[in-house]
């Protein structure tokens, strides 16, 4: 057994190997020592290898599923190794092969590698995430990626030069990314033999995948995008150990068709997951309100992918207009797609080899369902075009949903070994062999009668276990009477208190129950393949319906959150302008709201002639709330939506920069200021006049004189050369001074005032410079010790003095005695506490004068 385990590990290769023992799953040595660790089981051992214990731990093959979700989440890979014969069919084998029957070795083979990129397991994947698996390729400098969504089947490619490879990974979010061994890629990938990344080898593949001579029908394809299919289709024809999942026709996905964002901008902007991780706090998060699965994922590939053409972000808005402007189709239609299951999953486990019966039973009600969908929205005046071209997608499938459900039990099971999930009536011949095994039950009771009368032994019973089938059990005390010869009666085996027999007339009994049994699983086995093979061969435009299904739930979705907020239908056009009336942060809003607070909103104009805005206050006063809201409301708006606002005008936007927060990259020997400084060359190599900017203090991570330096550089970069729409926030007050060589910008700053020595922020934004950057206050606010707060406005009174007189910036710095004026200030302030109680006759004072005298030296010690 070992031998075959190690021969099976090592074309597993760095995958856990699943070895099936019987009703487990077993893994050994390194194996077992890293899955005992994260699924938290124990780790035992088995036998001896090279002269010591062999490590060992083992999960229950029903609750397997649960097990690899885990190593999946973990990082890991694992390859399934199962029995391909019964022990029976083992020994049959050894007995031809003239080996010793009783140390014959029932045969194993890896039949499944599970990765992250290849599940399609219910369980094992989130309803409202897509689960990508990418290829790449590179071929003359050029790279092609090739990405698919087994579990629904979507498949696209594209072509980027190296630059942009980066972006495009980030923007496909693959939970597993596969390239050559032979090419050095700057992230992790699963590799494998370059010879899989042949242009010849995946055009050929693509063909045989989809049963034509030329792929012109599907689009034009460069090497380097069929490179990367075949490198895609190999790895899945590895993965399944030959059994393809199901492919669609492969898209062409143009990159000027989509909204360009770089792998920073998308994390600044906390588009699918926030920076603590997960949906929580993310964009995604604060305006979802799809009620399907499918739904929430073709929403989150619109805000990963939002539009850069006017035509289609039309189409899309005008159909969320259509549903939003009638409340009661809204609230229909919602009800509608909250019943319906997830067809394109489904789909897909059953097209893979790995569906169940309740997957086909999904298919008839989910595709039953659509078609009332498309029976609510058909013949609705004034259709948006978009709705015109999904109907024909709701209609169809009559014949097959009526197939399913004559074919179908009402409620199917997720197993198909046990059998019950074709429908009675369907195949009369099946009824007949059920009738036979259900009637066991009354066969064997009506046996076990005669035989009593026949022996007179009134505890005599039949029973059946796994082991000996049906048996006749008798007392101890009764079992001569059957031990002879002509009794009828075959001795099997003795217990301790009771004796156990066979009879000809029940092994009859037992063989004609159990060949009907066997028979009808049979039966009911291949309707089930037939089925599949029928759904199969309907797949593309099964997947058409789940996509429009899809469709409509992101516009419903859509619609409701508008009316929730009160959102505007955005007016997208083809010059740069911008101009947003009264915006809002999704996500900061929705977190005031829950909390009984309001947004502040805020204007945001910006047009040839005012394109650069520099924008100041002080921190916490609202600047890059108001930076991120102007670009998550384009985002949203090129994604086909409304968006927070009372009216907003989008020119459209080729590509949107975010420079906003300070993060550091050690794993990749980068500080915070390195960082900032690379993506702020980023951003100033790759946008342009039809690009939209936010910058959020730009040179804070290195010494101020450096920092101003480059902040005013950029500024000036960002104006003169690349000429972008563009949001600035800065600290720096001297860049104000911009203003007068930069006729294109503007100086805007977040309202704050100082009321008896608090700072209250306003946040609302208004026209010209910050008078300063209320840093103390700031800081003070933030629970900074006021002996601290004292010191540094001691410090900056030093500062701005010497910096007047001298030029320089620390200049007399060395006078200042360590906490001498705020000691000093502070031994005043007690001071003149002590007078006004030395002062105060105690025994005279009222209970309301006690109370406002201390609330007045409280207020006092807050100002102080």
């Amino acid at each position: 057994m070992m031998r075959q385990y190690l021969d099976l590990k090592a074309e597993a290769g760095d995958c856990l190997l699943f070895y099936r023992m019987g009703d487990f799953f077993e893994l050994f040595f390194e194996d077992a020592k890293r899955a005992a660790a994260i699924l938290d089981i124990a780790l035992t051992s088995r036998g001896e290898h090279d002269g010591a214990p062999v490590p060992m731990c083992g999960v229950p093959v029903h609750a397997a599923e649960n097990y690899l979700a885990r190593l999946i989440r973990a990082g890991c890979r694992v390859a399934i190794a199962e029995q391909t014969e019964t022990p029976e069919e083992a020994k049959a084998r050894a007995r031809r092969e003239g080996t010793a029957v009783s140390k014959a070795l029932v045969s194993r083979d890896i039949v499944r590698f599970v990765t992250a990129g290849t599940l399609t397991e219910e369980t094992l994947l989130e309803p409202r995430r897509a689960n990508v698996l990418a290829a790449i390729a590179e071929l003359r400098g050029t790279f092609g990626v090739a990405s698919c969504d087994i579990s629904t089947g979507r498949m696209e490619m594209e072509e980027c030069q190296p630059g942009t490879l980066a972006s495009i990974l980030a923007r496909i979010g693959a939970s597993e990314v596969v390239a050559a061994e032979d090419r050095d890629v700057p992230f992790d990938a699963v590799t494998r033999p370059p010879g899989d990344f042949s242009s010849d080898a995946g055009e050929r593949a693509l063909k045989a995948a989809h049963g034509v001579a030329t792929l012109d029908g599907f689009g034009q394809f460069t090497r380097p995008m069929l490179a990367a299919a075949g490198g895609l289709l190999a790895y899945l024809d590895h993965a399944g150990r030959g059994s393809m999942p199901l492919l669609l026709p492969p898209v062409v996905r143009r990159s000027d068709g989509f909204l360009g964002m770089d792998e920073a901008t998308r994390a600044s902007l906390e588009i699918l997951s926030s920076h603590r991780g997960g949906r929580a706090g993310s964009l995604i998060a604060a305006i979802d309100r799809c009620v399907t699965g499918a739904g929430a994922r073709l929403l989150a590939d619109d805000l990963a992918a939002p539009l850069a053409e006017r035509a289609p972000i039309e189409a899309r808005l005008a159909l969320v207009d259509h549903v939003h402007a009638d409340p009661l189709l809204r609230g229909d239609l919602r009800n509608l797609l909250r019943g319906l299951p997830d067809i394109g999953r489904a789909l897909g486990r059953l097209v893979a080899g790995r569906g169940s019966p309740r997957d086909l039973g999904q298919l008839r009600d989910g595709l039953g369902e659509a078609r009332r969908v498309g029976d609510l929205l058909r013949d609705r005046p004034d259709p948006p075009a978009l709705l015109n071209t999904l109907l024909p997608d709701l209609a169809g499938h009559a014949e097959l949903t009526d197939l399913l459900a004559r074919a179908l039990v009402p409620s199917p099971p997720t197993e198909r070994q046990s059998g019950g999930y074709i429908a009675a009536e369907y195949d009369h011949a099946l009824d007949d062999l059920r009738e036979v095994s259900g009637n066991a039950r009354r066969a064997i009771a009506a046996m076990e009668a005669r035989y009593r009368d026949e022996t007179g032994i009134g505890s005599l019973k039949i029973k059946h276990n796994g082991v000996l089938g049906y048996f006749i059990e008798v007392p101890a005390r009764h079992a001569d009477a059957l031990m002879t010869s002509d009794s009828g009666f075959t001795h099997r085996q003795t217990m301790a208190s009771a004796v156990r027999f066979n009879s000809l007339r029940l092994h009859e009994e037992a063989s004609r129950i159990a060949e009907a049994g066997g028979r009808a699983l049979a039966a009911e086995e291949a309707h089930f393949e037939e089925l599949v093979e029928t759904v199969a061969a309907r797949a593309e435009p099964i997947a058409r319906t789940a996509a429009a299904v899809a469709r409509l739930d992101v516009v419903a979705g859509q619609a409701e959150r508008a009316s929730e907020g009160e959102w505007c239908r955005p007016v997208i056009t083809e010059d740069t302008a911008l101009a947003i009336r009264e915006g809002r942060h999704p996500v900061v809003e929705a977190a005031l709201v829950s909390s009984g607070e309001r947004f502040v909103a805020n204007d945001c104009t910006l047009s040839q002639a005012d394109r650069l805005w520099l924008v100041g206050g002080p921190n916490m006063g609202g600047k890059s709330t108001f930076l991120r809201q102007n670009a998550l409301i384009v985002l949203m708006a090129q994604a086909g939506g409304f968006v927070p606002a009372a009216s907003a005008t989008i020119g459209l936007v080729d590509q949107l920069f975010s420079r906003v927060g300070a993060s550091d990259n050690l794993a990749r020997g980068r500080s915070t200021f390195m960082v900032e400084m690379v993506e702020t060359a980023a951003i100033l190599q790759q946008a342009g006049p039809r690009s939209f900017v936010i910058l959020d203090e730009v040179g804070r991570g290195t010494s101020t004189y450096d920092g101003l330096a480059l902040a005013w550089a950029v500024a000036e970069a960002i104006h003169e050369t690349n000429r972008s729409r563009c949001l600035f926030a800065t600290h720096y007050h001297e860049m104000a001074r911009l203003a007068e060589t930069c006729p294109a910008l503007s100086l805007h700053h977040v309202r704050a005032k100082e009321w008896k020595g608090d700072l209250v922020l306003l946040h609302e934004l208004a026209a010209g410079a910050a008078d300063r950057s209320y840093g103390l206050a700031v800081a003070k606010l933030a629970g900074v010790p006021s002996a601290v707060v004292a010191r540094a406005r001691s410090v900056l009174q030093k500062l701005e003095k010497g910096r007047a007189e001298t030029g320089g910036l620390a200049a007399g710095l060395g006078e200042l005695p360590l906490f001498a004026a705020a000691a000093e200030a502070e031994e005043k302030e007690c001071d003149a506490v002590r007078e006004r109680l030395a002062a105060l006759d105690v025994d005279t004072l009222s209970p309301r004068e006690a109370l406002d005298l201390l609330y007045v030296l409280k207020r006092e010690a807050g100002e102080d």
